[in-house]
């Protein structure tokens, strides 16, 4: 503790410290919610809490702004869990290690949970400081978005009395967010099964690659784990028989996978040219993507003659192909807004069970008909090979509200406090703001936050005095809200 100590503000700096000693990842935020449920004991603060870990903070009106209405603060407690290779943390009971390096801050070896763990510090500190003007605070803090927004979708929002929100899970200081991509989740799955096999068993991994939120990040032509390693399985398949024993990679479905391993038998007579295509492939994969993955890497590992339980030939040639089939990454631009993704997928999980293969994408688009579209894409890949496929956590879109007095008041703020010209843009990433929306008739929203990097991944990193500017900005917005 007290890593952070000189950062600045120092209120809000003490409470993501804290933040970063409680494990909060999604599934797993109830000992994060009771921490904010004791913060709001401790101050008498009025609270909610739900059975999904939703918690509502409450808190009257400073004086002079009685009159005001109320205005909603709206962040999330849980994180995306990532771990860089061979760090043997388990952040599903150990918290995460804050560093300062340089202007930045990230974490010993994990993600940093900047997303979103620095909006419920920020948020925090507010409810925490009696000195500050405001209207009428409902302060909402809500579980498992990184999965889905499931904490949003099982939220009532009867209590709230505030049309007008502040959402503070945005990445890139000085753009303001005013719409956004719905999505869904599709957890795909094929039967299989096994058979005794003897051969030289075989593992290959992808390894080092950038990653990043599928989101924010899936226009940029980073490779993923999970396609590569489709490709060279596919590819030693043309060449020689192999029986597949595991697969595995990727942690959440909307994180870009940085790394893929898979282990297989081939027979004696086979093992030079499969270990050759392994070299030749890891030379192509660097040479495709030495700008966006430049630490790209693929290992292999074979070992004496055994005989394991292996995907039978039929079922393991089956898989193959539909792994190598399955559509990733940018399936459509916006016409309308210039570099706006419009509809995508991510190729997130992947998991060989001893009878059956899953597989798991985040699905976006701002349209709901090529949202539509993807789902039967998945339908129609692994159903004719006698597969399913489920869909959870579909979220509404956000769309663009032409007369909003909130973005004026913020837009207004921020250059007055910094004498500089906002961005207002769209994203394609999923925000809450889309479910709040479709649940509070006439919700006058918008999405801001400070700069961060490679979120979802181990090298997240968290800018200090981007931090101290957003926190200024909306205590600046709070002070204008007398209306």
């Amino acid at each position: 503790m007290n890593a952070l100590l000189h950062c600045k503000p120092h209120n809000v700096f003490a409470f993501f410290e804290e933040i970063c000693a409680i494990p909060h990842g999604s599934g797993n935020v109830t000992k994060l919610a009771d921490w904010c449920v004791a913060f709001a004991k401790q101050r008498k603060l009025r609270y909610l809490r739900d059975d999904a870990d939703n918690v509502i903070l409450f808190k009257d009106a400073a004086v002079g702004y009685e009159q005001a209405k109320p205005i909603i603060l709206q962040g999330h407690l849980d994180m995306v869990c990532a771990t860089a290779p061979n760090t043997d943390i388990d952040l599903s009971c150990c918290g995460i290690t804050p560093l300062i390096d340089g202007e930045w801050i990230r974490a010993d070896g994990t993600t940093l949970g900047g997303d979103n763990g620095i909006a419920v510090a920020m948020l925090l500190a507010i409810l925490d400081d009696d000195t500050l003007p405001h209207p009428p605070l409902e302060v909402v803090l809500t579980s498992d978005e990184e999965v889905g927004l499931l904490g949003a979708h099982a939220l009532d929002t009867f209590p709230l009395r505030g049309r007008r929100m502040i959402n503070l899970d945005s990445e890139e200081e000085g753009v303001f967010t005013v719409s956004c991509a719905g999505g869904v989740r599709a957890d795909c799955t094929l039967p299989i099964t096994r058979e005794d096999v003897t051969g030289i068993p075989c593992k290959i991994s992808v390894l080092g690659l950038t990653g990043g939120h599928s989101g924010v990040e899936i226009h940029k032509g980073r490779a993923n784990a999970h396609v590569l390693i489709s490709r060279l399985l596919y590819a030693i398949r043309q060449k020689a028989p192999l029986h597949l024993l595991s697969l595995h990679g990727g942690e959440v479905d909307n994180a870009i996978a940085i790394q893929s391993t898979a282990e297989f038998l081939v027979a004696p007579a086979d093992l030079d040219a499969v270990n050759a295509l392994v070299t030749e492939y890891c030379r192509l994969f660097q040479a495709e993507y030495h700008t966006t993955d430049p630490a790209l890497r693929v290992t292999f590992e074979s070992g004496s003659p055994t005989t394991k339980s292996a995907v039978s030939a039929v079922d393991g040639d089956r898989l193959i192909a539909v792994l190598r089939s399955a559509p990733n990454g940018v399936q459509a631009m916006s016409p309308d807004i210039p570099n706006l993704v419009q509809t995508s997928l991510n190729f997130g999980i992947l998991r060989l069970e001893e009878s059956r293969f899953s597989a798991t994408f985040s699905l976006r688009s701002s349209l709901t008909s090529q949202k539509d579209m993807l789902k039967d894409t998945l339908r129609a890949l692994f159903e004719q090979s006698n597969g399913t496929v489920t869909f959870s956590g579909d979220y509404p879109g956000w769309a663009y509200r032409s007369d909003s007095p909130l973005r004026e008041l913020v837009l207004g703020s921020y250059r007055d406090l910094f004498g500089t010209t906002p961005t207002v843009s769209a994203i394609h990433a999923g925000l809450e703001c889309g479910i709040f929306a479709s649940k509070l008739e006439d919700l006058d929203c918008i999405s801001f936050g400070p700069d961060m990097q490679d979120v979802h991944t181990p090298q997240e990193r968290l800018h200090i005095a981007s931090c101290e500017r957003i926190y200024q900005l909306v205590l600046e917005i709070l002070k204008r809200c007398k209306a």
